[in-house]
This record gives structure tokens, C-alpha cells and sequence, in this order.
């Protein structure tokens, strides 16, 4: 779509009392800053303004437009300079040409872009401090400090808020912590029918009659794979199987080194790589348990919300953004983080719950999540944020 061929957009927005707003990130593929840029775009369609959404683009593009918003393909995820110096003039072009009031960045390369042509254009600057960048020598964290540049810096968690805090020095005025929030029309076990359920183990293939051990995330290293696959040795009296579930995002290596680990501790029967989903609240319905092993802390890690809001048990790491989002013993099950021994005693004690303390567990999980982790709490607490930087000036 040729934007600049048409008249201004703002007008619509400007008559229902709603911004023009412009975000911009790398690409829009299935990660928890991109879920959020489409949701926030989506609930400000819905409020009457207008959402812009620049990026590489990616398999959340179609959900995009569904939603009433406009997507502008830029190479944004680039990190040349001479590639950010044309996004920061197109990104310019597009700002005059559609009148937008506030540009929301949500990642570091294209925040230098975003941020040069909101400067130009007089137009209003925020950005997501979706996670906490390594900052080990003075230009890494020059690099980095562009997304505490904002006139409201959001972080999602208050793990990231203390390490901006901490690390940048950024204000507590123009701080705000909004936690990633969970679609409770889609992840809702009520919400799911028997006929999708069966149709994923089918897909799957895993051994009938076992209780399922799912690990949803991207196949990167830090997530804990492999953490997860040395507990499943400590746990050879259960009979369980276990799904490592997730885009390999081209790391073809990574994921047969994983097959490879499982081969030579004799998992083959009980571990299993499969890649995306399109289905993830059949995914969580069919888990008995859902893990979260990231030997890093998260910023925030919305798997673990989704799992909760589905009545399932979390086992997590107990660090960063994890530890904010369960009542330990209560919703979830915490370990040390990177420990086999920790992960594999807490799996158990997930794993053998009796059916009434499962229920309680289920049902306690499910109210944590719709009180305080929503999306449409999220979405909520950014358009009010969007508005007081404009009433601000």
C-alpha cells in the first residue's frame, strides 16, 4: 500500500479523539515484542485512532490488517548505517505524509531511524525496552541507550525497569512498567474444542497414555533446552514424554544438536523436536506440564502467562521476569536457575499433583492471570500512556 499516494489518515483519528501512531521494530514474526506491537495496534484501531506498523514484515502481517492497521515494509531490521540513514528518511516521508503524533520504537536499530525522524518531524518519541542488552564496553551501551531516549520509556517487567534504572540512570517520571498481556479469547480452556486437541497429538505422534512435558520457545540456546533434556534422565521411573516446541529461526545446527543430545542419552522414545505451532492454545491444552528453563533471565516470558491463563502448571526458572508472573507453589513451580537437578525435582512435584490439588492449582491460575495479565490490561495502560504524552506536549 502506497501511503503517501492518499490523504492523511490523521483526520479519522483526530475526530474520534485518538493519535496517529507509528510503531516500529525489526520484523513481525511470532515473538513476544511483535504479538505486542500487533495487539497495542489492533486495540488502537478499535478505540477510533490510527495504527501504523513499520517493519520487515513477517507471518503477523495478515493478523495486522485484520485489525484495521496499515503495515509499511522497511528494511528495519538492518544494523548498516547506511541502510538506518534511508529508514530514518523514509520512516521521515511517512511521518509528514500521514501526520503521526507519537513514533513508538521497540528495537534498537530501528529506534536510531524512528527516533531521527521523529526529531525532524516534531512528532513524539516512546519506546520498549523489551530486554536487557548486554552493555559491556562504552559502545555497545552508546548502541543501546537510544531506547532509553524516549520521552516514556516502557519496560515490561520490573526486572527490566530496575536494570534501565540501575544501568542508564532513566527517571522514575518517565519510567513505566506495563507487563505483555495474553489474549483471553484465544488462550481460554473453554475456548478450545476436544477436535483440535486430538488433531495436534495426532501431528505430534507422541506415545498415548503419558503425561506431556512441553517446552514452547524458539530454538536458541539460552532458552534451556538442553537443561530440560538433561532433568528428563533424572526422571526415568515416570512415564512421560516431553515436546520441545518452537521455530528453529534458521538454526538448523542448534536444533540437531538437540536431536543429538536426546539420541545419546536414550530420549528417543520421550523427547521430541517439533518446530512452530499455529495452534498454541490446543499446544498448552494437550501439556500436563510447561516449562520454562531460560538461563537467562526474561525479560518477561509470556509462555508462561498463556500456560497459566490455560489452567496448566508452569515449572519456570526463578529469575527475571518469570518469578513476577507466578504465585510460587500456588500457580507455578520455580528452580534454580540452570540447575538439572532443581528442574527435574520441580517437574515432579508438577507432574505427580493429586486431581483435587491440580484443580485448585488450575483454577488459581487461570483468576492470576485474568487479574493481572491481560491483554487487554496491556493495551489499556499504552493508549493511556499515548495519551498522556500527548496532554504532556
Amino acid at each position: 500500500m502506497t501511503l503517501t499516494s492518499e490523504p492523511s489518515i490523521r483526520d479519522e483519528a483526530a475526530k474520534a479523539g485518538r493519535p496517529a501512531v507509528l510503531q516500529v521494530l525489526p520484523a513481525l514474526a511470532s515473538g513476544g515484542t511483535e504479538r505486542g506491537a500487533v495487539d497495542v495496534a489492533a486495540a488502537l484501531a478499535r478505540a477510533g485512532g490510527t495504527a501504523l506498523v513499520a517493519s520487515e514484515g513477517g507471518r503477523l502481517e495478515r493478523e495486522l490488517a485484520r485489525a484495521g492497521a496499515v503495515h509499511v515494509k522497511l528494511p528495519l531490521a538492518s544494523k548498516n548505517p547506511l541502510v538506518m540513514r534511508r529508514n530514518a528518511a523514509a520512516l521521515e516521508r511517512l511521518v509528514r505524509a500521514q501526520g503521526i503524533e507519537i513514533v513508538h520504537a521497540r528495537s534498537r536499530a530501528p529506534a536510531w531511524s524512528a527516533r531521527a525522524a521523529a526529531n525532524r518531524c516534531g512528532a513524539h518519541f516512546v519506546t520498549t525496552f523489551h530486554g536487557v542488552y548486554g552493555a559491556g564496553n562504552p559502545l555497545k551501551r552508546a548502541y543501546n541507550a537510544v531506547m532509553t531516549r524516549g520521552e516514556r520509556v516502557i519496560a515490561p517487567s520490573e526486572f527490566v525497569a530496575g536494570h534501565i534504572r540501575e544501568t542508564y540512570g532513566v527517571e522514575a517520571e518517565r519510567l513505566r512498567v506495563i507487563p505483555r498481556g495474553v489474549n483471553l479469547e484465544i488462550f481460554s480452556a473453554d475456548a478450545v474444542t476436544a477436535s483440535r486437541v486430538i488433531k495436534l497429538a495426532t501431528s505430534w505422534r507422541v506415545p498415548d497414555g503419558v503425561k506431556l512435558i512441553m517446552l514452547p520457545a524458539r530454538l536458541t540456546r539460552w532458552k534451556g533446552h538442553g537443561l530440560l533434556i538433561e532433568a528428563l534422565t533424572r526422571l526415568g521411573d515416570l512415564e512421560l514424554c516431553c515436546v520441545l516446541l518452537g521455530d528453529d529461526m534458521g538454526r538448523a545446527g542448534y536444533k540437531r544438536e538437540l536431536e543429538a543430545m536426546i539420541a545419546k542419552r536414550d530420549l528417543r522414545s520421550r523427547a521430541f523436536v517439533l518446530g512452530h505451532c499455529n495452534d498454541m492454545a490446543a499446544a498448552y491444552m494437550n501439556a500436563d506440564v510447561v516449562v520454562s528453563a531460560s538461563t537467562e533471565p526474561e525479560a518477561f516470558g509470556r509462555t508462561i502467562s498463556e500456560a497459566q491463563a490455560m489452567g496448566r502448571p508452569v515449572v519456570a526458572s526463578d529469575h527475571g521476569g518469570a518469578r513476577e508472573q507466578v504465585l510460587p507453589g500456588v500457580t507455578a513451580f520455580l528452580f534454580e536457575p540452570g540447575n538439572p537437578d532443581a528442574l527435574a525435582a520441580a517437574l515432579r512435584e508438577a507432574l505427580t499433583l493429586g486431581p483435587e490439588a491440580r484443580a485448585h492449582l488450575s483454577a488459581q491460575a487461570e483468576m492470576h492471570v485474568r487479574g493481572k495479565f491481560s491483554r487487554d490490561k496491556m493495551c489499556a495502560k499504552t493508549l493511556a500512556l499515548y495519551d498522556e504524552v500527548l496532554r504532556a506536549g
